[in-house]
């Protein structure tokens, strides 16, 4: 799919787009994406990169959210953490969701939502935004988050920005709504697996990684002492916060396609 339509559709995000940084930032990040894609072991791999940079990735949300798994436990399929459990039932159904996501964005959530947490909370709570006074775990320490009604106000907001089409590069778009479920913090548990799995969600439904290869959320463990204060700096809402935010994303992308080129060169090297 492409990244762009119709300049007839306004670009609710052309003004982040344009903010300092942002657009030397894409460009960078798409060059070395672009190579990635060009590998030439995908011509008869690609398959294996792809399965290579789920894991991987889901390794490493699981780790940003506390649990301490390693790959060789992951390969062996001794995972009993409900994080990395959660996580990987993601990396194995995202493929799945492309098609809903900018159709029915809701319904892909609460999805990625009941897998992340299929172990962790409620039947009745799995999917379901968070009510008032549930907890709210916050393993990244971003502070507090909106009240429910006010998270289930952005929710609207972010609904309705998935069900635009621009031409806003889709590392922009990503960054937003990674960036937007960190602040909204919507379910209370999980949120963090299912931010950064809606974010390469993104990525791979707007065009930039249309295979999945990019791990990006090892990106995000690469950078993870940026992580924290990079959020913060998007939930303050200035402009030189959220245009940080996005050059950061776009460095945890660079960051998780380096990873994935890495993987194609061992894999060519048998």
């Amino acid at each position: 799919m492409s990244e762009s339509t119709s300049a007839s559709v306004p670009d609710p995000l052309s003004r982040i787009a344009e903010l300092p940084g942002v657009s030397d930032a894409v460009e960078e990040t798409r060059t070395l994406v672009d190579r990635l894609l060009g590998h030439r072991i995908l011509r008869r791999r690609s398959s294996d990169v792809s399965m290579e940079s789920s894991l991987r990735g889901a390794c490493a949300s699981a780790a940003l959210e506390g649990a301490e798994v390693s790959m060789d436990e992951i390969r062996d399929g001794h995972v009993y953490d409900t994080r990395i459990k959660g996580a990987l039932r993601i990396g194995g159904e995202l493929g799945t969701l492309v098609e809903t996501w900018p159709q029915a964005p809701r319904q892909a959530l609460a999805r990625l939502h009941t897998l992340a947490a299929a172990d962790a909370v409620s039947e009745e709570a799995l999917g379901r935004p968070r009510l008032e006074g549930e907890r709210i775990e916050d393993p990244l320490e971003l502070g507090p988050a909106p009240s429910a009604a006010g998270a289930a106000a952005r929710l609207e907001g972010l609904y309705t920005l998935l069900g635009s089409r621009t031409k806003v590069p889709a590392l922009v778009t990503s960054a937003l709504v990674h960036g937007e479920l960190m602040a909204i913090r919507p379910f209370g548990w999980g949120d963090g697996l299912v931010a950064r799995a809606a974010e390469r969600l993104t990525l791979v439904e707007r065009g930039l990684d249309p295979k999945s290869l990019v791990t990006s959320e090892l990106g995000h463990q690469t950078l993870k002492d940026e992580y924290g204060p990079a959020l913060r700096g998007y939930m303050a809402g200035t402009p030189e916060g959220v245009a940080e935010w996005v050059v950061y994303c776009c460095r945890a992308v660079r960051a998780g396609a380096q990873d994935s080129l890495a993987t194609c060169e061992a894999l060519k090297r048998g």
